[in-house]
C-alpha cells in the first residue's frame, strides 16, 4: 500500500510540474507544438528539422537533417570533420541507444606524442592547431548509421541532406556570435589557406549581417548522398583527409578512416525524484557524472532550499567537486580502461560522498573517493521530440572553435581537434593509445517520467560546463518546476574538483556574499555568458498532449514547433 501511495504521489507530481510549463517565449526562444519540436544552436538548423517532420519524416529523419544543417550553420561548432554522441528513443522500443560516433586517435599515435617545452606548454599548441591534434572524424558514419537503422524510409540520403546542401550554396548569415567567433579565432583561420579562403574576405573577417557560401562544402554533401559513408571514409577523398592533416604536421592515413568504427552503446541510467535518466556512457564521462551529481543532491531537499539561493548553490559546487574528483581519477575510454560505472552511479556511493558536504563551510578542494565498493556487477547540441513521443539528443563537436583549423581543400569542412582532450603525458587512464576515443563531456540525455513515458531530452556544448548545464536544467525542471524555457534562462554555477567558483553574472547579490561568508573563492562572470554552455531541450506534456522547447540565449539557439 505504502508503494503505490508513493507511486500516486510521484505520477502527481509530475502533472503538477507539467502544468507550470507555460508558453514563456522570453527572448524569442522557446516554442511548442502539439506534433514535433526541434531545439537547436540556429534557428534556421531547428527549421531544417520541422521541415522534415512537415513531410513525414520520424524524429531520426528529423535529427539527422538538422545535425547535417548544424554542420554548415554553426561551421565553428561542428561538422563532417568531427564526432559525437547521439541517444535514440523511439517509442516502439522498450530500451534507449546510444550511438557514439566520437573521433578515435590514429593508429600511429603514441602516449608521448605531444612535446612539451620548458613552461609546461605543448610546443607549437600542437594539441589545439595544427594536424597533429585531429582524431579520426566519426560524424558521417554515425549520423548514416542512425539514419540507415533508426529512420522512417520515408526519406532517404538525399532528402535529408538537401538542406544542408542549399544552405552551403546560398550562404549563411553572420549573426552577432559568428562575428565574435571569427574575429577571435582570426589567427587560426588565417594560419590554413583553405580554411581563409571561406571564412575571411582576403585574411579580413566578415562582418555582421553579410553572408558566407561554401559551394565546396555543398559539393561534399552531395557526394555523401550519392554515395553514403563511402564518400568520406574511402577512396580520393579519404586520401584527401590524410593528406590534409599530415601536411598541417599530423599522422593521419586514408587506412585511420577506413578503419573507423561506429560504435552501439548501452546508455547509463539512474534516477532522480522518481524520474529517469538515460544517457551516454564512456568515452563520455557527462551521463555517468549527471547521474552522480543528482544523486548527490537527491540527499538534500532542494526545492525547500529554493532556486539560486545560497544554500542550494553552495550544494551545487560542492555535489560538483566531488563528482569531478572521481572524474579525473577514473574515467576514459572503457574499451580501454576499467571504469567503475556502477559505483559511480551508485546511490549509496553517493550517500557517502554527500555526507561529506558540510552546509555550513566550503570544501574548497575535493579528492576522489573509492566507488569500486559500491559496482555490483566547442560543440553544439540538438534535442528532438515528436508527438508520438520519439525521442533524439545529439551532442557533436569539432572541439575548439574552428576545430584544428584545417580545412581539406576542396572539400569545405574544417578537421577537429579532438586529441586534446586526451591526458597529454603517458601514464593516465586518458593517455593517448591508438584506436582509443578521448574522454568527453558532451551528454545528450533523456528523462523519462515516473511512469517511464518521454518527458524530456536535454542537452548542451561547453566542454566540461556541459555536465553541470545539464543537470542544473534537470533539477530546475523537477525541483523547481520551472518551464523548460524558464530552466534553461536560470542562471547557472560551476566549479571543478578544485579552484575558483565560476558563478553567472546575473546571479543575485546575496547570493554570492553568502557564498563568500561560506569560504568560496567566486569568480563572477558576464551576464549570459557562452561559458556555461548552450542548453536545447524538448519537454512532453502528455496529458495536454504539447511539445515545448527551449533554447539558449547564450548562444544563438532558437526551437521551432508545428
Amino acid at each position: 500500500m505504502k508503494k503505490l501511495f508513493s507511486v500516486f504521489v510521484l505520477v502527481a507530481f509530475a502533472a503538477a510540474l507539467i502544468a507550470a510549463q507555460t508558453p514563456v517565449n522570453l527572448y524569442g526562444r522557446a516554442a511548442q507544438g502539439a506534433k514535433g519540436v526541434v531545439a537547436a544552436a540556429k534557428p534556421e538548423a531547428s527549421q531544417v528539422g520541422i521541415d522534415i517532420l512537415k513531410k513525414g519524416g520520424n524524429a531520426v529523419d528529423a535529427a539527422i537533417a538538422t545535425a547535417f544543417a548544424l554542420g554548415v550553420l554553426e561551421p565553428n561548432a561542428s561538422g563532417i570533420g568531427g564526432g559525437g554522441f547521439m541517444v535514440i528513443k523511439m517509442a516502439n522500443m522498450k530500451e534507449a541507444v546510444v550511438i557514439d560516433f566520437r573521433e578515435t586517435a590514429p593508429a600511429a599515435a603514441k602516449p608521448d606524442m605531444f612535446k612539451f617545452g620548458e613552461d609546461g606548454k605543448v610546443i607549437d599548441n600542437a594539441s589545439v592547431v595544427g594536424g597533429l591534434s585531429v582524431g579520426v572524424p566519426g560524424e558521417v558514419a554515425g549520423l548514416l548509421y542512425a539514419l540507415e537503422n533508426y529512420g522512417s524510409k520515408k526519406m532517404n540520403r538525399e532528402k535529408v541532406l538537401a538542406p544542408a546542401v542549399e544552405w552551403a550554396e546560398k550562404g549563411i548569415p553572420v549573426t552577432v556570435n559568428l562575428a565574435s567567433i571569427i574575429q577571435s579565432e582570426l589567427g587560426k583561420i588565417n594560419k590554413y589557406p583553405a580554411t581563409a579562403k571561406i571564412y575571411t574576405k582576403d585574411g579580413l573577417p566578415y562582418e555582421l549581417g553579410e553572408t558566407i557560401k561554401n559551394p565546396d562544402l555543398a559539393a561534399t554533401l552531395r557526394a555523401i548522398a550519392k554515395d553514403g559513408k563511402d564518400a568520406i571514409y574511402k577512396g580520393e577523398m579519404a586520401e584527401r583527409i590524410a593528406k590534409a592533416a599530415r601536411d598541417a604536421g599530423g599522422i593521419l592515413t586514408a587506412a585511420d578512416l577506413a578503419n573507423y568504427q561506429v560504435k552501439i552503446r548501452k546508455p547509463v541510467t539512474g534516477t532522480y525524484r522518481g524520474y529517469t535518466i538515460v544517457s551516454v556512457p564512456p568515452a563520455s564521462s557527462g551521463g555517468t557524472h549527471v547521474i552522480q551529481i543528482l544523486n548527490i543532491l537527491e540527499n538534500m531537499d532542494i526545492a525547500k532550499m529554493g532556486p539560486g539561493t545560497p544554500a542550494t548553490t553552495h550544494a551545487w559546487i560542492e555535489a560538483l567537486r566531488l563528482a569531478f574528483a572521481d572524474r579525473g581519477k577514473y574515467m576514459a575510454d572503457a574499451d580501454f580502461v576499467k571504469v567503475p560505472l556502477k559505483g559511480l552511479a551508485n546511490k549509496d556511493y553517493a550517500k557517502v560522498l554527500a555526507a561529506k558536504i558540510d552546509m555550513a563551510k566550503a570544501m574548497g578542494s575535493a579528492t576522489a573517493d573509492d566507488p569500486t565498493k559500491f559496482e555490483s556487477g566547442s560543440t553544439t547540441h540538438f534535442s528532438v521530440m515528436d508527438k508520438d513521443g520519439n525521442m533524439v539528443a545529439v551532442t557533436k563537436s569539432i572541439n575548439y572553435f574552428f576545430g584544428s583549423g584545417v580545412t581539406v581543400p576542396g572539400t569545405g569542412f574544417i578537421l577537429n581537434d579532438h586529441m586534446d582532450d586526451f591526458a597529454l603525458k603517458p601514464g593516465h587512464v586518458q593517455s593517448v593509445e591508438p584506436g582509443k576515443r578521448p574522454l568527453s563531456s558532451m551528454t545528450p540525455t533523456l528523462v523519462l517520467d515516473p511512469d517511464g513515458q518521454p518527458f524530456m531530452t536535454v542537452g548542451s556544448p561547453g566542454a566540461t560546463r556541459i555536465i553541470a548545464a545539464v543537470a542544473q536544467v534537470i533539477s530546475n525542471v523537477i525541483d523547481h518546476r520551472m518551464s523548460v524555457q524558464d530552466s534553461i534562462m536560470a542562471p547557472r554555477v560551476f566549479a571543478m574538483a578544485s579552484g575558483q567558483v565560476q558563478l553567472e553574472g546575473r546571479a543575485s547579490i546575496n547570493t554570492l556574499k553568502g557564498l563568500e561568508a561560506l569560504g568560496h573563492n567566486v569568480n563572477v562572470r558576464a551576464d549570459w555568458d557562452a561559458y556555461f554552455g548552450g542548453v536545447h531541450a524538448v519537454l512532453f506534456d502528455r496529458k495536454a498532449k504539447v511539445l515545448y522547447g527551449g533554447a539558449d540565449p547564450r548562444r544563438d539557439g532558437q526551437a521551432a514547433a508545428f
